[in-house]
């Protein structure tokens, strides 16, 4: 009975474009825990877009009344300035929203976003928002502790170049990199320690970012966050894992107090 009401669900899914996109809202945090209504409800008034590399989805000042979920490549929101300096703000990837401000208070885009890799996104419209969160309070609330936490990793990113040297700063970024993403501990007990006992677990992170993208984050040139990076890694903080890092969790810890490893 079970696989029947599966298979069931399966075919209804490819004949109901709203009920598929019902389906891949749950792959959002920010939609995970809304009821199943409430994302049907949100995926009748979603389309999906496609946008090539380095096309410019919006720019600042532009008029905000859509949001954007990434089901697939990467987005980069940024600031620039006349003179063409810029400020990377955030890299985006599957599983993120964007322009979630403008749902909530109708200002123009206070960032540009360009896609960095052949992008797909799911777009909802401040109509369609506005009239499922009249109904459905589940998803005024999603909102609300979706905010919440975006507003707590802008005062760490302010924090942190605030108060901290270069070094710091990077494996702050890096620690709170790591807390966004699931818990992919790698055991390299083997490798490390050759069987001399326990070792701290090690996680692997794949920012998506070069150093350029990070040194803008982080508010520092491109050779003094390279010589940083080179500072972990002779620390045995981090080192290269293919496309990512591995990440001695306990040594970036001390570091990130100010205390040697």
């Amino acid at each position: 009975m079970t696989d029947d009401r599966t298979a069931s669900d399966d075919r209804a899914r490819a004949t109901d474009p709203a009920a598929s996109l019902a389906s891949r809202l749950r792959a959002f945090p920010i939609f995970s825990a809304l009821s199943p209504e409430t994302r049907t409800a949100l995926a009748q008034g979603m389309r999906e877009e496609r946008w090539p590399a380095g096309r410019l989805i919006f720019s600042r000042g532009d008029a905000g009344d859509q949001m954007f979920a990434l089901t697939s490549g990467r987005i980069r929101l940024a600031l620039s300035t006349p003179q063409g300096r810029e400020i990377v703000l955030r890299r985006l990837g599957p599983g993120d929203i964007l322009g979630e401000m403008a749902l909530i208070d109708g200002e123009p885009r206070s960032a540009d976003a360009t896609a960095a890799e052949a992008t797909t996104c799911l777009v909802l419209s401040r109509a369609r928002f506005d009239s499922v969160a009249s109904q459905r309070p589940d998803l005024g609330l999603a909102m609300a502790r979706h905010l919440s936490a975006h507003l707590r990793r802008t005062n760490f990113q302010m924090e942190s170049i605030a108060l901290y040297d270069l070094q710091t700063r990077l494996v702050r970024f890096l620690l709170h990199s790591l807390a966004q993403m699931p818990d992919q501990t790698a055991d390299q007990n083997a490798d490390l320690r050759k069987g001399k006992g326990p070792v701290a677990p090690l996680r692997r992170l794949t920012l998506g970012l070069n150093q350029s993208d990070v040194a803008a984050i982080l508010g520092a040139s491109r050779p003094k966050i390279s010589q940083a990076f080179q500072t972990l890694i002779a620390l045995k903080a981090i080192r290269r894992d293919g496309d990512g890092w591995l990440c001695d969790m306990a040594t970036l810890t001390t570091l990130s107090e100010g205390q040697d490893p």
